[in-house]
């Protein structure tokens, strides 16, 4: 009986180039398809379309921040049963009648469901609209005015199980 085994010397043939560019490029596919996951669940979506006309129009949106903030205006916001209601507030916590309130809402990344709605005032003061908005987050611009002032919001309201939990 003939115990001796030959050993074989290790030859890199096209089998194993294969499994080194499938391994290879399987690792690059693989991190590419985990970044874009990472980035399109986690990007919230765009400022301004164009950064450069947004740049021209910037010290005179400071300016009207500045002139608002002087005002001492504060404003309320609820969502509830699929209710939005918004209340302006002047510096002594005196309710506001302002003379139109336009809403813009959208979702962060999408603009296929942006909208703007003219609130309706209601007997308590509050200005309100009815919509149903989906469980997730939402962009709110507030733009009011009274008595020949401007007062703009821009916040995020969470919404989960129809209600809303301002971020």
């Amino acid at each position: 009986m003939n115990t001796n085994k030959t050993k074989r010397e290790f030859v890199f043939t096209g089998k194993h180039m294969l499994a080194c560019m499938i391994a290879f490029f399987g690792v690059i596919i693989a991190v590419n398809v985990t970044m874009a996951t990472f980035a399109s669940s986690s990007w919230t979506g765009l400022v301004v379309k164009n950064s450069y006309v947004a740049s021209q129009k910037f010290n005179a949106e400071l300016a009207g921040a500045k002139a608002q903030t002087e005002l001492g205006w504060s404003s309320n916001v609820t969502y509830q049963n699929q209710h939005l209601s918004f209340s302006l507030l002047d510096r002594d916590g005196e309710r506001l009648s302002p003379q139109v309130v336009t809403l813009s809402i959208g979702r962060p990344a999408f603009e296929q469901q942006d909208q703007q709605i003219q609130l309706i005032a209601d007997p308590s003061g509050s200005y309100g609209s009815r919509i149903a908005l989906e469980d997730g987050t939402w962009m709110l611009r507030f733009d009011a005015s009274a008595a020949e002032q401007t007062y703009r919001r821009d916040l995020r309201l969470f919404v989960n199980l129809g209600t809303g939990v301002i971020e």
